[in-house]
């Protein structure tokens, strides 16, 4: 592998690391539907403000969120909708497992 490979399965991963938890899952879901706030992903979440802020720095640092500052308030919005094909990914992988261990039952 040479280091343009590297590099490129290295931000690969980066991103990957960023939706890899049911939180941040759970937000890119919503920020499917419409922009949110903190507070309203907060409440949703049922988490505290900075726990919610933190995972929106790891997608924001990867890419995959933005935000934009009204008043005292953060909004955010999901920038790159293609992650959305990766939960349709994971769902035919999830359905496919489910299929093989019904074989062996």
């Amino acid at each position: 592998m040479d280091k343009l490979e590297l590099g490129r399965f290295e931000a690969q991963a980066q991103i990957m690391k960023a939706l890899a938890h049911p939180t941040r899952l759970f937000i890119v879901h919503e920020l499917a539907k419409a922009e949110k706030c903190v507070c309203e992903l907060t409440e949703m979440v049922g988490a505290d403000t900075s726990t919610i802020s933190k995972h929106l720095t790891i997608m924001r640092n990867a890419g995959i969120v933005d935000f934009e500052k009204r008043g005292t308030s953060m909004y955010y919005s999901l920038t790159m909708r293609c992650v959305l094909n990766f939960f349709t990914c994971v769902n035919e992988v999830i359905r496919k497992n489910v299929e093989s261990q019904m074989v062996l039952l």
